[in-house]
């Protein structure tokens, strides 16, 4: 059973990606390449063919042209075939996740199905295997839960695009590569799945290359992740290291012997545990797009909606919170690391929160607000309360995948017009659409009896009980955040779906998605309130203990849970207050006084562009790494390949003995007087030099 639920969506992304390779080779059938020149002096490449760059032009761009999307009309052939299987097989995969976490989560009947040997070298022996505990099907609900709706919402979203079969296989393979994160049974395993997911991601956000913005923000979460990644990679190395395993039960049962233990390094003692809980955290960073290494997550929008839901809120981004999870026997034994967390965490929710008050796109509005309850759940792991970031983890896929697939909607009925300043007025038009929207709203904002208000202020509320200035630190940052969720939450509501029409050519012609985008939208809208308050018990107090058994770790002096439960009043109350407020403001903003905000924009301009900039993040960056490494690489291209290489190599000593043997070739003309001249000269030569050199005959 567990196989299935891993593999099935694997089965599904070969199957369509057969069909998509089968229908781009009927399309583009392909030609043989011309013969090359006889001339083999000829250069091999010439400037002006396209791949080949002439060296004056700036970064080296490729003079080519760039296909347009609506060059093929038609959509590929058995793009209804790959829609059924592969979402077939994710609700096949759903059911039996569904049955495992009955059987493990709440029967207790932990797994372990080891398929094949996969590493054997040296002292370096991995398994591949499949850990199936609580914490794992919690992982495997959410991820095909809302894969398989996205599945669903995408037949509807992606009816008129040409290349269905490829941009299914994606999705299933995503699906694949993060269900083999969150069943991995050792480290090596879990960076495969890491590292599936990110080139899921990759070729998902730029699914539509024909645009250059696509392009780029792929290569941009690309090359951010990895840095990211290294760090990952080197607490892995360090972890066998010191353990001479990367095995979880092994590692787990040798934790305890590595406290106190330290690396030398620049005459600097530094604490084991805490350097690699940092270095597998720095990961967790880049995958979970937090502050300093969140650039990517924004950007990532110019992928189709679909991809939003399904990896940058509700999956991929929430890999980096599982991971922080899963190894917590080891952040449990390095207290400094969990403060590091929480700092991070606390400073992602604050910042993303800023930024999401002045953007005008509604899907980066939701991107900044993922990023910034993404801080929350690494509060509240940092706090200790790892069951608790679990649980806001689960509640958040429900509404943030439900945000996301709705402004997706709201994107198709105003005819692709992503600028919420241009709407206005839809709930008339969109009203299923508005209905679910809100719900997802109250959620993410802490309405009462939704789900985010049991998760988020959950977290609020651990942060609290947590003594040390650290701590303060992130119950201030979190709570603050709080209201300014609630306040670009409703901007988002009044000023798409209220107010009078801003564009009224679209507005007229908006009107409701189909049925299989408005299907998974009332179903996430359910989510969004019944996964708060039934799942309260399993995630938080005692019943979280019962639940989690072994797969999380708890250690003697973490009482978190047990605090929680005799907490002020005012603490319970204050993201409550928080949320009314945002609310009240966004209402006198947005609805009574609309002046208001350009009016605070002008009066404000400095700080107005400082959020709108992102903290001019991007700014610093190409400042200070990218240019940089263009400037590096301009003169490696001119002053290394180009003067060095091909001035010594094909443009300098080999192009002189060409040319010294072409001038040579024309002496042997075939007549024999103009060689007896030839002799005759070499003769008078060698007779005059040993005249002059007083060479004497014996």
């Amino acid at each position: 059973m567990y196989e299935a639920i891993v593999f099935l969506p694997l089965l599904g992304a070969i199957i369509a990606g057969a069909i998509a390779l089968i229908g781009a080779r009927n399309r583009h059938p392909g030609a043989d390449p011309p013969p090359p020149p006889d001339d083999h002096a000829a250069p091999l490449v010439p400037e002006h063919i396209h791949g080949a760059p002439a060296p004056q032009s700036r970064h080296a761009e490729i003079d080519r042209p760039r296909p347009e999307q609506d060059e093929i009309a038609e959509p590929t052939a058995g793009s209804q075939a790959a829609e059924l299987i592969t979402t077939t097989l994710l609700a096949i995969s759903w059911l039996l996740s569904c049955f495992a976490f009955v059987d493990v989560g709440l029967q207790g009947h932990d797994a372990h199905v080891a398929l094949f040997n996969f590493i054997t070298s040296g002292d370096l022996k991995v398994d591949w295997a499949l850990r199936i505990d609580p914490l794992t099907v919690v992982m495997l609900v959410v991820v095909t839960t809302v894969s398989g709706l996205v599945h669903l919402y995408s037949i509807g979203y992606m009816a008129d695009d040409p290349h269905k079969p490829r941009f299914f296989s994606y999705l299933s393979f995503f699906t694949f590569a993060m269900l083999t994160l969150v069943t991995s049974d050792n480290l090596a395993q879990l960076f495969v799945g890491w590292e599936g997911v990110g080139l899921a991601s990759y070729l998902l956000i730029g699914f539509w290359f024909h645009k250059p913005e696509a392009n780029a923000a792929a290569i941009k979460a690309f090359i951010v992740n990895r840095v990211g990644d290294f760090g990952f990679a080197l607490g892995i190395f360090a972890v066998f290291l010191l353990t001479g395993s990367i095995n979880f039960d092994t590692v787990f049962a040798q934790a305890p012997n590595l406290v106190g233990k330290s690396f030398h390094y620049l005459s600097f003692n530094v604490d084991a545990l805490t350097v690699i809980c940092l270095l597998l955290f720095m990961g967790a960073m880049g995958k979970s797009a937090q502050f300093l290494l969140h650039t990517w997550l924004p950007d990532a929008m110019e992928g189709p909606t679909p991809v939003s839901a399904l990896i940058h809120a509700a999956t991929m981004v929430t890999a980096g919170v599982f991971m922080v999870a899963r190894l917590s026997p080891l952040f449990e034994l390095a207290p400094a690391a969990k403060i590091f967390v929480v700092f991070i965490g606390a400073t992602t929710a604050m910042f993303a929160a800023t930024v999401a008050l002045v953007q005008n796109d509604i899907k980066r509005i939701i991107a900044y607000s993922t990023c910034s309850q993404l801080g929350y759940m690494f509060v509240a792991m940092g706090s200790g309360a790892y069951s608790i970031g679990m649980f806001h983890l689960f509640t958040h896929a429900f509404f943030k995948a439900l945000l996301f697939l709705g402004s997706g909607s709201v994107i198709l009925a105003m005819h692709h017009e992503q600028d919420i300043r241009k709407m206005g007025g839809l709930w008339r038009k969109i009203p299923l659409t508005y209905a679910t929207m809100l719900i997802g709203t109250l959620a993410l904002t802490g309405f009462p009896l939704t789900a985010g208000f049991f998760s988020k202020d959950a977290i609020i509320e651990a942060d609290d009980v947590v003594k040390g200035t650290m701590a303060s630190y992130g119950f201030i940052m979190t709570v603050g955040a709080a209201a300014l969720t609630s306040f670009y939450s409703w901007r988002l509501i009044f000023k798409t779906f209220h107010g009078e029409p801003h564009d009224r050519h679209h507005y007229e012609g908006a009107h409701e998605s189909s049925k299989t985008m408005l299907v998974p939208l009332v179903i996430l809208a359910f989510g969004s309130i019944a996964a708060g308050w039934p799942a309260l018990r399993l995630f938080t107090g005692h019943g979280a203990e019962e639940f989690f058994r072994n797969s999380l770790m708890f250690g003697p002096a973490n009482t978190v849970l047990k605090d929680m439960e005799h907490l002020p009043l005012a603490i319970t109350l204050a993201p409550t207050v928080m949320m009314i407020g945002g609310f009240l403001v966004a209402w006198q903003f947005y609805i009574r006084r609309p002046d208001i905000p350009a009016a605070l924009a002008r009066d404000q301009a400095v700080l107005y562009r400082f959020l709108l900039n992102a903290w001019y993040f991007d700014r610093i960056y190409d400042f200070i790494f990218v240019r940089p490494a263009m400037w590096l690489g301009r003169v490696l291209w001119k002053g290394g390949d180009g003067f060095v290489i091909d001035g010594f190599g094909p443009d300098g000593v080999s192009a002189r003995v060409l040319d010294v043997t072409r001038n040579v070739v024309r002496l042997q003309t075939g007549y024999l007087y103009h060689y007896a001249f030839a002799m005759l000269i070499g003769v008078a030569a060698f007779v005059t030099w040993f005249m002059f050199s007083g060479v004497g005959v014996h």
